[in-house]
């Protein structure tokens, strides 16, 4: 199993949200972040005096998948997060050893 986070534009939540469904994605966790990446801050003009916004407002998505599911699951959330234009996001794989259904008990991908 795998645990898949993408931190996207905000504004293409819904998209990501439709082309996971598409391909069969049945949970996700979003939560409303804040960061910047390699392009730091941008620069803002209030009442005349310039300012840097250093924290860019994103959102993060988090999904557990069997591994056969993640190819699919990249390429649905790279496609449909895509503008073109810098900020456009980045997706991490990271290995999850162990997953529990609290309510059941069921362990490992069954509990997925």
């Amino acid at each position: 199993m795998k645990k898949i986070e993408a931190i996207i534009k905000p504004f293409k939540l819904d998209e990501v949200k439709e082309a996971l469904s598409e391909v069969g994605v049945q949970g996700m966790t979003v939560t409303e972040v804040k960061g910047f990446g390699r392009t730091g801050g941008k620069k803002e003009v209030y009442r005349g005096s310039a300012y840097v916004v250093d924290f860019i407002p994103k959102v993060k998505i988090e999904i557990i998948a069997k591994d056969d599911m993640v190819h699919q699951i990249i390429e649905a959330i790279s496609s449909a997060a895509k503008t073109g234009r810098i900020g456009d996001g980045k997706i991490f794989v990271t290995p999850i050893e162990e997953v529990i259904r609290i309510r059941t008990g069921e362990t490992g991908e069954d509990a997925v």
